[in-house]
């Protein structure tokens, strides 16, 4: 069975309190599906709370940034070893991380081959801007990406990383990617494994797409051929929404 992936990123939304009910009230709502997988990533201060709190059969949970060092003097930081334990999946190069905070090829591959080394798996975000777009530089930019933040991964370790296509002009902007160009940035990104790690790595690997979905378009999504799961912004901080996201995304693989 080809289990499909659905990662809820809250981003910087919700109190210990919130996070704590609404958990609760989507642990309500959500049924336990074989064939998915359902990884929450909340604020990283409600982590260690809410993995006491959370059916672990039901969710997984996934930090939303970390620092790439295991431990040292790197006041204010947290690092990836420090959440061993707490959570399953780690978001790495999200674009809010690269162009707000200014994160770097560098930084991103550091951070992959921290979560690989301490046994979490990392979600790999990749993906253009409008003016990349624009000058019809995405499939550069998907390669640019991958090689940036795949630098230090083995053949032996690359089954272990999820990626992420977020083309960032799609990103809570309401212009959405069709389903078209979805599944054209998909069969670049499985291009470009192949060409790093062979034919295995290219069609084992898990690929999701981001972008703007809601429950009215993550169907469209989830049957986009190479397309592995959906990562959900906004849509996930709505319990009844991200329900039906779900159970539209399971319908697809029934």
């Amino acid at each position: 069975m080809n289990k499909k992936i659905i990662v809820a990123n809250w981003k910087m939304n919700l109190d210990m309190q919130e996070s704590s009910l609404y958990l609760y009230k989507l642990s309500e709502k959500v049924i336990v599906h074989r064939a998915l997988e359902i990884i929450l990533a909340p604020s990283i201060f409600t982590l260690q709370s809410l993995s006491l709190q959370v059916n672990h059969r039901q969710f997984k949970l996934a930090a939303q940034n970390f620092y790439w060092r295991d431990s040292g003097a790197f006041t204010g930081e947290v690092s990836i070893s420090q959440l061993r334990g707490i959570v399953q999946y780690a978001i790495v190069g999200h674009s809010e991380r690269r162009h707000i905070f200014g994160e770097t090829d560098k930084d991103i591959r550091a951070k992959v081959a921290a979560t690989l080394r301490n046994d979490i798996t990392p979600i790999l975000c990749i993906g253009e801007t409008s003016d990349e777009r624009n000058n019809n530089e995405t499939n550069m930019v998907i390669n640019d990406q991958l090689i940036g933040g795949l630098a230090n991964v083995s053949s032996e370790d690359v089954g272990g990383v999820i990626i992420a296509y977020e083309p960032v002009w799609a990103i809570g902007t309401g212009d959405n990617a069709v389903p078209r160009d979805v599944e054209k940035a998909v069969r670049t990104i499985r291009s470009q494994i192949r060409h790093l790690y062979g034919e295995k790595a290219s069609k084992e690997i898990k690929v999701l797409y981001g972008g703007s979905i809601n429950s009215d378009s993550a169907a469209d999504y989830a049957a986009v051929p190479g397309v592995d799961g959906l990562l959900i912004g906004g849509a996930s901080l709505n319990a009844d929404q991200f329900t039906q996201i779900i159970e539209k995304v399971y319908k697809q693989i029934k």
